[in-house]
């Protein structure tokens, strides 16, 4: 265990760029690993399997998993936990340049681990997947409580930082002076959410985080990747090139959560080097994540009891149904909105500064 904790403080000494390329050489090893799967199996297997019809077929299937891969990281709830991980560890004086990663490598293992059961025969994992069925019903339940009390926790620890940072810009407005500590959560609110939080202190703890969200099967994207896993299976094709398909989800995945965190680890960051010009761009994207967070925890939560306690209330009848893949885009391009406008008002008062 000393050995352990010694090796992870070596590492969080390391320089920010040697970080940044044991990430991405990680992420480029899931691409190669896919590939090398992906061609092991079409050219390994005599028969039909090695036909060019059956390769184009196997080739469209890893293709389609790793735009699978893609479309998920930019599900709502995928971006609300990254964002507003990365602001508490930057509010904690951290380059937390592993956030996306780290939880999208979690929620790709349970999706990688259903996917290997599926190509080893395990028919539980077909019966996970029926709607319905107990073990879906349970780990439905871990997935959506994990992911809807871990978002209403972070977003209410980053409101509190949002509302002291609005407190300082408006002191700032009427020409009060600016603290930087006056953009990190402090109070009633952040030291309650203090114990809650204490497990999460690296960006490597988001690991069990994003493990624990993808339990639920919840989105029609993992679901599919499965289901295609199972035909693909049925199909005969080469188990390497099976394996390929859950492999390229997560190195697709891993690239984009990857490159969210980031984004937002630079956002946050050029908010505190300078919180006398960027207080207000500080206070706009830090509420913009808190708000995600508490919007997505509600209607995670909603469903969490509408499917737990079989509710019948439109309420929580609506707050289940509801699909938030594709409005995530949306908080991406509100979130570079913000940042190009912040970027553009930054060189435009540099320009004309007297």
């Amino acid at each position: 265990m000393t050995n352990i904790a010694a090796f992870y403080r070596e590492r969080d000494a390391l320089p920010l760029r040697t970080r940044l390329l044991c990430m991405f050489g990680a992420v480029a090893g899931l691409h190669a690993a896919a590939v090398v799967l992906l061609l092991a199996g079409n050219t390994g297997t005599p028969g039909s399997a090695g036909s060019p019809g059956a390769q184009a077929l196997t080739w469209g299937l890893v293709l389609t998993a790793y735009l699978a891969g893609v479309k998920h990281s930019y599900d709502w709830d995928h971006l609300a936990a990254i964002d507003n991980s990365t602001r508490k560890f930057v509010a904690d004086r951290q380059d937390p340049v592993s956030v996306g990663f780290a939880f999208s490598l979690g929620h790709s293992s349970v999706v990688t681990l259903a996917g290997v059961l599926v190509i080893a025969g395990a028919a539980m994992v077909g019966e996970v997947m029926q709607d319905g069925s107990t073990g879906n019903l349970v780990l439905g339940l871990i997935g959506s409580g994990v992911s809807g009390l871990f978002l209403l926790v972070i977003g209410l620890f980053n409101g509190s930082a949002f509302a002291r940072s609005a407190r300082a810009y408006r002191r700032s407005r009427s020409g009060g002076a600016v603290d930087p500590r006056d953009l990190e959560p402090q109070g009633l609110v952040a030291r309650l959410l203090a114990r809650p939080l204490s497990r999460v202190r690296r960006p490597r703890n988001v690991y069990v985080i994003g493990f624990l969200f993808g339990l639920g099967f919840d989105t029609a994207t993992t679901i599919g990747l499965l289901m295609m896993t199972t035909a693909a299976s049925l199909a005969g094709v080469p188990p390497f090139a099976l394996l390929a398909l859950p492999l390229a989800f997560t190195a697709a995945m891993t690239l984009c959560d990857s490159l969210n965190g980031l984004a937002m680890m630079r956002m946050y960051r050029s908010a505190l080097t300078d919180p006398q010009r960027k207080l207000g761009f500080n206070a706009l994207v830090t509420g913009i994540s808190a708000i995600s967070a508490l919007f997505i925890a509600a209607i995670t939560l909603g469903g969490f009891l509408n499917a737990a306690f079989a509710l019948e209330d439109p309420v929580t009848a609506w707050l289940g149904s509801i699909d938030l893949g594709d409005a995530g885009l949306l908080l991406v391009a509100l979130l570079l909105a913000v940042w190009g406008g912040a970027a553009v008002k930054a060189r435009l008062a540099d320009r004309f500064k007297p």
